[in-house]
């Protein structure tokens, strides 16, 4: 099993989509050769959804959650960190498992990316 210490990558605090990026490309290469990866959380104290949806969210455009399940362990999250992960991960799920959702949430986003300027 593969072991990732996400403390080592991004400090204390796993919050931005970026430091979620970097965690991302670390595992994916892994899972994608169907291996293990044991993500590390010991030491980190502040957890957001940007991170995650970086991090994990966007496997599930490769990857059911079935699968994830198997592949992929998280160890030392606090409660909340949990939650928001399997949070991250049903949203991920729906957004890439139904066109429907997915083109609804594309469009949305385009507006208010639309409307910011």
């Amino acid at each position: 099993m593969n072991i990732l210490i996400i403390k080592d990558f991004v400090g204390e605090n796993a919050i931005t989509l970026s430091d979620g990026q970097k965690i991302y490309d670390q595992i994916y290469p892994l899972l994608k050769s169907g291996n293990k990866v044991e993500i590390d959380f010991n030491g980190v104290k502040v957890f957001a959804a940007p991170f995650f949806n970086g991090a994990i969210g966007q496997l599930l455009k490769e990857f059911k959650p079935v699968v994830l399940n198997e592949l992929l362990d998280l160890k030392h999250l606090s409660d909340f960190g949990k939650e928001l992960a399997k949070r991250i991960i049903l949203n991920a799920n729906q957004y890439y498992s139904n066109p429907a959702i997915k083109q609804s949430v594309d469009k949305a986003i385009a507006l208010q990316a639309d409307s910011a300027w």
